[in-house]
């Protein structure tokens, strides 16, 4: 998980000549998602924007839906949204997910009061958040009963469930069966209203636990480009595990599971992006290439696209 509309601040790859090539050969392989799911709010979707991060929700919702209203996808937060904002974007035909993590219990959300007593080790790359005790049918019952439902009645056409992978740590081995009975739930939640239920990270996890079957779409995060927070910098992944997550992105949409990437590059840096959404289109995933916090500044102009 990246960015959060608090704009969270924390603090060379191949020649660009070979990745724009591999730009054009994944555009003739992928200009739509393999296996793309058969829910019909996605058939036209050719682009997306992971829009979570400071700056996405500024101004009123006629500025919000300007920033937004060129890509075909656009995933916001959502507790920070307003039903105005989400409807500014819907009539201009951009289809709209609601972001809400499932797996971590983030201290500045109005529902943290109610939540906190489930709360499990703080997870260090991020201040103010820790891991949640999904196991405890209080919390789903919370996440299912009050705070998704919640979201929804802005308008969202679905929601986008964070940190779900949580379940892939070996200490939290014991959160595997709630996480499952909780996607379930959630996914019961909105298909019942013909809404759409994504997902990201944890690939192998929410196969081997039946999860991905609840599944609309699914992003993976950090193909190509990462953030380390050890060392304070971007980083290229290695050859071994940028294959990976191509296999990854595409054994989802195998299952007919609708497919997104995300990398974090340097500022500037065009060669990185370009990798970035070769390899992306390479794997027949929409690309979306931004900063680690997911900020306005780094909203592309144009919509990244494979085709």
């Amino acid at each position: 998980m990246r960015g959060d509309p608090r704009s969270r601040q924390h603090p060379l790859p191949r020649r660009a000549a070979l990745a724009l090539l591999c730009v054009a050969a994944g555009a003739l392989l992928a200009a739509t998602p393999s296996g793309a799911a058969p829910r019909p709010q996605l058939e036209g979707v050719h682009n997306w924007a992971f829009a979570i991060g400071h700056g996405m929700l500024a101004g009123d919702a006629d500025a919000v839906a300007r920033r937004l209203e060129r890509f075909d996808l656009a995933v916001i937060d959502g507790e920070s949204a307003r039903r105005r904002e989400v409807g500014a974007l819907r009539r201009e035909g951009t289809v709209v997910l609601g972001y809400l993590s499932v797996g971590t219990i983030e201290r500045w959300r109005s529902w943290y009061p109610r939540l906190r007593r489930y709360r499990l080790r703080a997870w260090r790359d991020w201040e103010g958040e820790w891991f949640a005790d999904v196991a405890r049918a209080g919390l789903r019952r919370e996440l299912v009963g009050r705070i998704a439902p919640r979201l929804l009645r802005k308008g969202f056409d679905g929601l986008f469930l964070d940190n779900v992978d949580m379940i892939e740590r070996r200490r939290h081995r014991a959160q595997r069966p709630g996480m499952r009975r909780l996607v379930r739930r959630l996914a019961r939640l909105v298909h019942e209203r013909g809404k759409l239920l994504f997902a990201q990270n944890g690939a192998r996890g929410m196969r081997r636990f039946g999860i991905a079957r609840y599944l609309d779409g699914w992003n993976r995060e950090d193909v190509t480009w990462t953030y380390d927070f050890d060392r304070r910098r971007y980083a290229r992944q290695s050859p071994g595990a940028i294959a990976a997550a191509q296999r990854e992105l595409r054994g989802m949409a195998r299952r007919g599971i609708f497919v997104t990437a995300t990398d974090y590059t340097r500022p500037g840096d065009a060669e990185a992006l370009a990798e970035a959404v070769a390899n992306a289109c390479a794997a027949r995933a929409l690309p979306y290439v931004s900063d680690v916090g997911l900020t306005a500044r780094r909203l592309p102009g144009t919509p990244l696209r494979c085709g």
